[in-house]
């Protein structure tokens, strides 16, 4: 299947991008061992009232406010994190300290849904030293990828080649309010990711990240394997091992590995070392 042109849907925050995917292949480690089958990541529908909406995460974890361990093991690579509105105002003198280098920020969902935590948490993470980058909780029944795509680069998702600033990201996951491949077909999937992964592009000049899971993502695109070419993988599942990547991708940039760790939020990990990061945000 070839990929078709990237569309979106309405609520209120979410982001990641990239535009080297293939230089970043040489730039990564080798990457953590891939036994084991994906998770199965069936959670209840939220409820739409919620004023922080979803999360990365939300269909492999229980709580997006979970008690933390703070001695929780860390996965290889460099260690960073991932926060949304229901964090609130994260202590990241706390967390740097600890040993997060990266964070993602949700700032929006669908279109007309952006975090009120979002100013703290980017600019806040930023402040301390960390490499940030802003992601978008797609919703692909409630408008097109290039409407969502454009509402999260109006709010807080574009991309700056400060080297400090990871490329914006798109979180495609399981329907947090209702059938899992939000009632279209893989092929209608797969065009609404190429709309938004075409419509950042060519606002930002780089791809996306796509933030999934492999269940997700090979049933409800039908396995496409065309995008990994272009777009970075973050890889979502709760496990001691990433398990098999989803279709197409050969590894992983970003391993989101936990919802409970030494930081707020959930943890993640980048498939390399320091200046792989800074090349990853360049």
């Amino acid at each position: 299947m070839t990929v078709p042109r990237t569309p979106l849907r309405s609520r209120r925050r979410s982001l990641l991008s990239c535009a080297v995917a293939t230089a970043l292949g040489g730039a990564l480690l080798a990457g953590i061992p891939l036994p084991g089958a994906a998770a199965p990541g069936a959670a209840p529908s939220l409820d739409r009232a919620d004023p922080d909406g979803a999360w990365a995460g939300y269909s492999v974890g229980r709580s997006a406010t979970a008690d933390t361990e703070r001695g929780a093991t860390r996965g290889a690579g460099v260690a960073g994190m991932d926060v949304s509105g229901h964090q609130g105002a994260v202590d990241w003198p706390r967390a740097y300290a600890d040993g997060a280098r990266f964070t993602y920020v949700k700032a929006t969902e669908g279109i007309g849904f952006t975090s009120d935590s979002f100013l703290q948490q980017y600019e806040g993470s930023h402040a301390v030293g960390m490499t940030r980058g802003a992601y978008h909780f797609g919703l692909p029944d409630s408008s097109t990828g290039a409407e969502q795509a454009h509402y999260f680069v109006d709010h807080g998702g574009g991309w700056i080649p400060d080297g400090r600033t990871l490329p914006g990201a798109l979180d495609i996951e399981s329907n947090p309010y209702g059938e899992m491949c939000y009632g279209q077909p893989p092929e209608q999937i797969s065009a609404w990711i190429a709309d938004f992964s075409n419509t950042y592009l060519s606002r930002t000049g780089r791809f996306p990240a796509i933030y999934t899971t492999t269940r997700w993502w090979d049933q409800c695109t039908g396995a496409n394997p065309d995008f990994a070419v272009n777009n970075p993988l973050w890889l979502a599942r709760f496990a001691p091992d990433m398990g098999p990547l989803p279709a197409g991708w050969a590894y992983q940039a970003i391993w989101q590995f936990s919802n409970a760790g030494v930081f707020p939020g959930d943890q993640n990990t980048f498939n390399g070392d320091p200046a792989q990061l800074d090349r990853f945000a360049l």
